[in-house]
């Protein structure tokens, strides 16, 4: 039996020309021209001025976050159903992360929350649009407006996705991205900081290269660590960015197909297809257990592993996480909808790689499976 994996990226475009113009002319380290082309055409695409490479997507929220001043005391607003990376670069400052639940429905943050808990220490609102629709970025920036606080959009899974017809990663003083294998333009490991402000763009910069003095080398007035991006990764992520909008047209074609044939399932909830200010981008496919099923989704991942389909749980709540218990962080605090997907949210074979083929084998062992559940249910 063939294993269908949860992502395999698709690298049959000009990776392979650009990787060996690379070789061929010895650029292979941080300072080789992909990377400043790389920089440039990634934020034009999403309408941004400037662009900073760097070495992954967390490397892009700390040097985001450090570039718009946070630090000691300091309160940034975030949703608790994220990746650790979001939480990570708000405390490695000596911030604290301020959350907030989940929208069931779109499974981004509960937008109605943040203003109840913004505080004259709140420094930051940090946007993180999940999954395939992004969060409701109106009110946000409303809010930001009202109270004179900084936005960090996290459009790390939006590449290609747009907010009102306008891209994720224009909004706020500073957008970020990942180019890990799973997302729509991948690098491998990677990352990028967009902004319009040529200040926070220079200061990016900086803190991307152990914050080197401009006028003498070595010599160093701040700490920060290396998060430089090599030509060789620019050179990938150059090739991909050239075949985006054929990229988002195919994960759309995947959700449409995915949802065709597993709608008439009882006990799961699937994916909004779209909502008044976004149409979903299916960064994943993410499927949502219903609550009486009495099975959790690590569980429902184990039965899909034995059937040979690839499949992966949501995320695990910051607030929940042990690293921040055994600091005693968060005690007490309790995010619902946020708990409720972070135990029945999980996400089936969605790379862009993926064949029709799959995709039936996919639908076909999933029925398997939930229907096996049921049954016992």
């Amino acid at each position: 039996m063939d294993f269908i994996p949860v992502n395999e990226p698709l690298l049959d475009g000009n990776e392979k020309r650009y990787l060996c113009e690379c070789i061929d002319t010895g650029w292979i380290s941080s300072e080789g021209p992909f990377v400043k082309q790389f920089e440039e055409k990634m934020s034009i695409s999403v309408g941004r001025r400037y662009g900073v490479a760097v070495s992954n997507g967390t490397a892009a929220l700390e040097v985001a976050m450090q570039a718009i001043g946070v630090g000691e005391g300091d309160e940034v607003i975030m949703p608790t159903f994220t990746i650790i990376s979001c939480a990570m670069a708000v405390t490695k400052l000596g911030a604290k992360p301020v959350f907030v639940d989940s929208d069931i429905n779109t499974w981004n943050m509960n937008v109605e929350e943040i203003e109840g808990k913004i505080t004259e220490r709140t420094k930051a609102i940090l946007v993180v649009h999940l999954y395939g629709l992004p969060t409701q970025m109106d009110k946000i920036l409303a809010l930001a407006g009202k109270y004179q606080l900084k936005v960090v959009e996290d459009a790390a899974e939006m590449h290609g996705q747009t907010y009102r017809g306008k891209p994720c990663g224009s909004f706020g003083d500073i957008s970020t991205f990942s180019f890990y294998p799973n997302k729509h333009i991948t690098t491998g490991e990677g990352g990028m900081v967009v902004t319009d402000s040529g200040e926070l763009a220079e200061r990016c910069r900086m803190l991307r290269n152990l914050c080197f003095r401009k006028d003498v080398r070595y010599v160093h007035d701040e700490i920060s660590d290396n998060y430089r991006f090599t030509n060789l990764q620019a050179a990938v992520g150059l090739a991909q960015l050239e075949r985006l909008d054929e990229f988002v047209a195919k994960k759309r074609e995947m959700g449409k197909y995915y949802t065709e044939h597993l709608s008439d399932l009882k006990g799961i909830k699937l994916p909004v297809a779209r909502t008044d200010y976004a149409d979903n981008i299916y960064w994943v496919y993410g499927i949502v257990l219903d609550e009486k099923i009495d099975i959790s989704n690590r569980e429902i991942c184990r039965l899909l592993a034995a059937e040979g389909i690839g499949s992966r749980t949501f995320f695990w709540c910051m607030h929940e996480q042990p690293v921040y218990q055994k600091q005693e962080l968060f005690e007490g605090e309790r995010y619902k909808t946020a708990e409720y997907l972070a135990r029945k949210g999980f996400y089936i074979p969605s790379g862009l790689a993926i064949t029709r083929e799959q995709m039936e084998t996919v639908v076909g062992k999933v029925r398997k499976v939930m229907k096996a559940i049921l049954d016992v249910c």
